[in-house]
């Protein structure tokens, strides 16, 4: 395996950037290839069969770019498909799940919180990290809508701001100490979020984690030494929202897959 190879990143829209982020923050060096596939966002809606068709289908096109391993950035995704995923073709695959685990470890209260959609709090991987901690009581909330919203830029709508108060207010109530976020778009819903939790409760993601493990598979496969490699992002819809995400210093390329 040639070290130089890209390190493939997909994920059902633009949310998955949260992930790419932390992972080119720790592994500047690295190559890195961007699939937003938000035609078909949201995956959460989808059949796990529909889930898995789409999975496939991204993997393909960025082992067609020679990637030389793939993090799904996406829960839906990594909750419903990677066993298959990594039954079916022969290179890394890293999944995000939701972080449940240190929240409920760290958890005072006993009670904690998850926002996520329905396809990754549906599943059967979902479920049965959810029962190792059947002391801790577990508020799930299906975040209905906004993925939908995030995809279309209305980050900040007055829509979002009003979806957000009716998912966490039974949370807050619940006396939750920990919310997790348990889709990679919803880091860029924080600065809303924070306006509507107390400040006791701890927020938490996996993008650092899935970084972390990225470093840990590269030290068995190899990391690329070479600083001069630019990101390449695709996308299969208007380019806009993607590159106001990831910001004029990249360019977005639009592309049928």
């Amino acid at each position: 395996m040639d070290n130089k190879q890209p390190i493939g990143v997909f994920d059902s829209g633009i949310g998955g950037t949260s992930i790419w982020k932390e992972i080119h923050n720790l592994l500047p060096n690295e190559k890195t290839i961007y699939l937003a596939d938000s035609k078909n966002a949201p995956y959460g809606e989808k059949s796990k069969e529909e889930i898995i068709r789409l999975s496939m289908k991204n993997t393909d096109f960025l082992l067609n770019m020679n990637c030389k391993l793939i993090v799904v950035a996406c829960n839906t995704a990594t909750t419903n498909a990677i066993r298959e995923l990594r039954a079916k073709y022969d290179v890394p695959f890293i999944g995000i799940e939701p972080a449940i685990k240190p929240a409920a470890i760290h958890s005072k209260t006993q009670v904690i919180g998850i926002l996520a959609t329905k396809g990754t709090l549906n599943s059967e991987l979902f479920n049965k990290t959810t029962e190792m901690f059947y002391h801790t009581k577990i508020i799930e909330q299906i975040g209905y809508g906004l993925v939908e919203l995030i995809e279309n830029g209305q980050i900040e709508s007055a829509e979002m701001t009003q979806l957000l108060h009716s998912y966490l207010k039974p949370m807050i109530e619940a006396n939750i100490d920990f919310l997790v976020l348990g889709c990679s778009h919803y880091p860029y819903l924080i600065p809303q979020i924070r306006k509507i939790i107390p400040d006791h409760i701890q927020i938490i993601d996996s993008g650092l984690a899935v970084a972390r493990q990225t470093q840990n598979i590269l030290h068995e496969i190899g990391f690329n030494q070479d600083n001069n490699n630019k990101p390449i992002f695709y996308t299969n819809t208007n380019p806009g929202v993607l590159q106001n995400i990831i910001g004029n210093d990249y360019v977005v390329q639009e592309k049928d897959f």
